[in-house]
């Protein structure tokens, strides 16, 4: 009878055993699967058409303070832009990154973003860097200004953009295509601040004081005036920078002999256009794609795009790099950058009809 009870007992505690470790493994199974659907989560995907070595960095930098991983798709803007069109709801990316407001626009008008409510980014970037209703963000500033011959221009010959049209300069005009969205933002601007017909008088001015027809990219109109083939160009500002810090020496030589002046200081300022993020409509990361725009526009990040890119920072609480300082400050024009992406269809004519090829 003894043994009889405690066959029971016994064949009682293996099974509450056996019940207890059982849920054991499978809460130490759902813990595991868990925590590996938790990781798979902390990415963030970017469609970028930057290619410096200064995001990377700051990709890295992201993932070390976060833990979120950064997955990153290079590529040009226009074929980024057709991609996302493409990819539809089924994409994978989080966030676009892309050069000059008129392809952060064109995205927001293709409804391939959406809102962002974060007061921090608000904090970070002042109103006129950002879209009206948070789909797009600006993230680094670049001016676009006349660079010179150290030799053969003095700068008090300069003054402004529309100065650039006068005899005195005629074949001494260096620029890139018309097809250069730079271009296009830059004389979207002009019709904004002076008119449809006198933006047309512009273009129509420097194609006639053109030192040769249109090619390369910035870097090589500034090469173009250290060979003589011109003598004054307009430029983004951190090509300057791009040439003096460059590990090729001849186009440090090339740096060093050019200068930068900022137009239309006395007037209505000098162009400005940005390098910008938007949160893509159908992100799957939403909340890290949030968190990593807020980062790029930190002071942390807006630093070390200054420093290392030369681009001027968005965020006010960061200074420009020492470099930035030293071509001294300047007046920015008082334009809302949607502008240039509203203005680009009529720029675009402008410059066909006048022959800026």
């Amino acid at each position: 009878m003894i043994k009889k009870k405690f066959a029971i007992i016994s064949t009682a505690l293996s099974v509450i055993l056996s019940a207890g470790l059982l849920a054991g493994c499978s809460q130490t199974k759902q813990t595991a699967k868990n925590e590996s659907v938790k990781n798979e989560k902390k990415v963030v995907n970017i469609y970028t058409d930057r290619h410096y070595d200064t995001d990377e960095e700051l990709y890295k930098l992201f993932t070390k303070d976060t833990g979120i991983k950064v997955n990153v798709v290079k590529g040009k803007s226009d074929e980024l832009i057709e991609r996302l069109k493409r990819e539809g709801k089924d994409t994978q990316a989080d966030v676009l990154i892309t050069s000059d407001v008129g392809r952060l626009y064109r995205a927001k008008e293709t409804g391939l973003l959406q809102s962002t409510k974060s007061t921090e980014l608000i904090n970070n970037i002042p109103e006129k860097f950002r879209d009206e209703d948070n789909q797009w963000f600006g993230l680094t500033k670049r001016a676009r200004v006349i660079v010179y011959s150290k030799d053969r221009v003095k700068p008090e010959n300069l003054s402004t953009y529309e100065d650039l049209t006068n005899e005195k300069w005629k074949g001494k005009v260096l620029v890139r295509s018309s097809t250069n969205v730079y271009n296009q933002s830059l004389l979207a601007s002009f019709i904004e601040i002076n008119s449809e017909e006198k933006a047309k008088e512009w273009a129509k001015g420097i194609v006639q004081n053109m030192a040769r027809t249109p090619k390369g990219n910035d870097r090589d109109q500034a090469k173009a005036i250290v060979a003589g083939i011109g003598d004054v160009a307009i430029m983004n500002t951190y090509y300057l920078g791009k040439l003096l810090n460059s590990s090729d020496a001849e186009e440090v030589k090339v740096g060093k002999n050019v200068k930068i002046f900022f137009p239309n200081q006395s007037t209505t300022g000098t162009h400005v256009n940005i390098s910008g993020a938007g949160l893509i409509k159908y992100a799957k990361n939403k909340e890290n794609a949030v968190k990593f725009v807020e980062f790029l526009s930190g002071e942390k990040a807006q630093k070390q795009f200054a420093e290392a890119n030369y681009e001027y920072p968005v965020n006010a609480k960061v200074e420009p790099s020492q470099l930035l300082k030293s071509w001294g400050d300047f007046k920015e024009q008082d334009v809302k950058l949607s502008k240039f992406a509203e203005n680009n269809k009529k720029a675009v004519e402008i410059f066909n009809e006048v022959g800026w090829k």
